[in-house]
């Protein structure tokens, strides 16, 4: 008759095991990506799946020539970013709620990438009144961010306003029109490829998405 504890035994082991193996399938999931990111052109992100450099994607929603201004006093265009990725998202200096987070999670991604001048962040101020080259220029020096790698940009509230809502499509209120008297506010970052296509978009506050950003940043840049 077998031993009671060595059969104890056999069974503890091929539970571990077991175990192991369900770790190892999960670890799997979670690192695998798809070959191509996909593509993004209104407010309800729905993937589209394009082959990068095909006709469909040259014709596909890119995001239109802008003219602003970071905390250095220098003129930002898409000339800026020509040839650069680029995370951006909107914020304001003297905002209590979200934006402490979300300035936290973009210095996570410009450290991440501080040494690779192939990848570049745009905040946009909400409050281009308030938000001054001086006061931008502070913000940035009391939040470690780097000139020329992290741009804060203020501007026309017009245009800013536009490029969130027409362009970047940051505000999810499928539906529901907004004029330039409505508060532009989103905890969403957007990741933009180096033809100006919305290839992401991702939750600022959650690290989780945070880190997928990081990730597939890292996607764009093997394309």
């Amino acid at each position: 008759m077998m031993n009671f504890k060595y059969l104890i035994s056999v069974a503890l082991i091929s539970f571990t095991s077991c175990m192991e193996v369900k770790k190892e399938n999960i670890a799997v999931v979670e690192t695998s990506r798809v070959e191509h990111l996909p593509y993004y052109d209104d407010e309800s992100f729905t993937p589209k799946w394009l082959e990068p450099g095909s006709e469909e994607e040259r014709n596909f929603h890119s995001i239109s020539d802008f003219h602003l201004v970071n905390q250095m006093g220098d003129s930002i265009t898409q000339k800026t970013f020509e040839n650069k990725i680029y995370v951006t998202d909107f914020f304001f200096t003297i905002c209590p709620g979200i934006c402490p987070q979300m300035t936290t999670n973009m210095k996570m991604i410009q450290e991440e990438f501080k040494d690779e001048p192939d990848v570049l962040l745009l905040s946009h101020s909400v409050m281009p009144s308030t938000d001054s080259v001086e006061v931008l220029k502070e913000y940035g020096e009391i939040n470690g961010v780097i000139d020329n790698k992290w741009h804060l940009v203020t501007g026309d509230k017009k245009e800013i306003y536009s490029l969130g809502r027409e362009q970047y499509f940051v505000e999810n209120d499928l539906g529901e029109p907004k004029s330039i008297d409505d508060f532009l506010h989103t905890e969403n970052f957007l990741l933009i490829d180096k033809n100006k296509h919305i290839r992401g978009i991702y939750n600022g506050l959650n690290r989780a998405s945070v880190a997928q950003l990081i990730t597939d940043i890292k996607t764009l840049q093997e394309e």
